[in-house]
């Protein structure tokens, strides 16, 4: 018996582990006026990766990504003001049409004519808005645990809460105290309330929360709420609130389109991520049946290799 909980014990820990990760080589790239963080890594046809947050940097595809360099040329992008990339005076300044045109700017000074394009969460709508601006330069598009307009965003967050008042009513209580006293959900004695079970929400496995990797500049809070709203836990705002609805133009995608989701996201939940088939009923939907949020930190290899697998099923 002791043998075996020993065992049971080293997994938990094995998989809370996080993993052991190094930097792409990279460099500051002038674009549109201002120098953005781009790291690559392999040779082959170029993977433009698009990180979520919408604060976070390319950090969240390290190190999983890296199995793709044998075929691709990998390309990891810090949008402006987040990871690496430079920051404005005033993150009011950063707006999701700028994110996009920032793509269209990485593309010119790479020089590419065309790329396949993998857009995570927040990266997936910047993704949607690009393919459908400026499709001719996207040969493939992927979108991961994404999002289809600034209504399902909000549902998420609606969800969220439930999920939050059921699973932890005592933490619960304590939010809505402090917001029937008019505390915005971005205060500092709100957040870790909020911080404390993002592991139930964004995985299957709670464990695997502890994969998720950090360093400085990684997210970038203050642009977050800039981004999303003072209150964005319970109401969406400011750039997020104006984010376009995709729905009405997913069927005018060109390019071959695969759109994954996971089965336990209890953010970006599978409901509203099955709407994709609806919208985008040309595209190849796969529901990742052991992942949250998070598909290429619960199941890399599947993640991987059915990416590798849509990436050159058309070649």
């Amino acid at each position: 018996m002791l043998p075996m909980l020993f065992a049971q014990l080293s997994d938990v820990t094995a998989q809370s582990q996080k993993p052991v990760y190094s930097h792409a080589p990279g460099k500051l790239v002038e674009i549109n006026g201002k120098k953005l963080w781009v790291e690559e890594e392999g040779k082959g046809e170029p993977l433009i990766l698009l990180p979520g947050g919408p604060a976070n940097s390319h950090l969240t595809f390290h190190p999983y990504f890296t199995q793709l360099s044998d075929r691709f040329r990998v390309i990891y992008f810090d949008y402006y003001g987040r990871g690496q990339s430079d920051y404005p005076e005033s993150y009011e300044k950063i707006t999701f049409e700028g994110d996009v045109e920032d793509l269209e700017g990485l593309r010119k000074a790479l020089g590419l004519e065309q790329f396949h394009l993998y857009g995570f969460s927040y990266g997936g709508m910047v993704a949607q808005a690009y393919a459908l601006k400026y499709g001719a330069h996207v040969k493939k598009l992927i979108l991961a645990n994404t999002l289809h307009s600034a209504e399902m965003w909000q549902k998420n967050h609606e969800n969220i809460n439930r999920e939050l008042s059921n699973q932890f009513p005592e933490e619960w209580d304590q939010i809505m105290e402090m917001r029937n006293k008019g505390i915005a959900s971005s205060d500092s004695a709100m957040k870790p309330l909020f911080a404390l079970h993002s592991k139930i929400i964004r995985f299957y496995n709670p464990d695997h929360a502890g994969r998720l990797l950090s360093e400085p500049k990684s997210r970038n809070d203050e642009l977050y709420y800039t981004f999303a709203g003072r209150d964005i836990e319970f109401f969406i705002g400011n750039q997020v609130a104006a984010l376009p609805d995709f729905r009405p133009h997913l069927k005018n995608l060109a390019m071959p389109v695969l759109i994954i989701a996971g089965r336990y996201d209890r953010a970006l939940y599978p409901r509203y991520q099955m709407e994709f088939k609806k919208y985008c009923p040309q595209a190849t939907f796969v529901m990742m049946e052991r992942s949250g949020s998070f598909s290429h930190i619960e199941e890399p290899e599947t993640l991987l290799n059915l990416v590798r697998e849509f990436l050159n099923k058309y070649d």
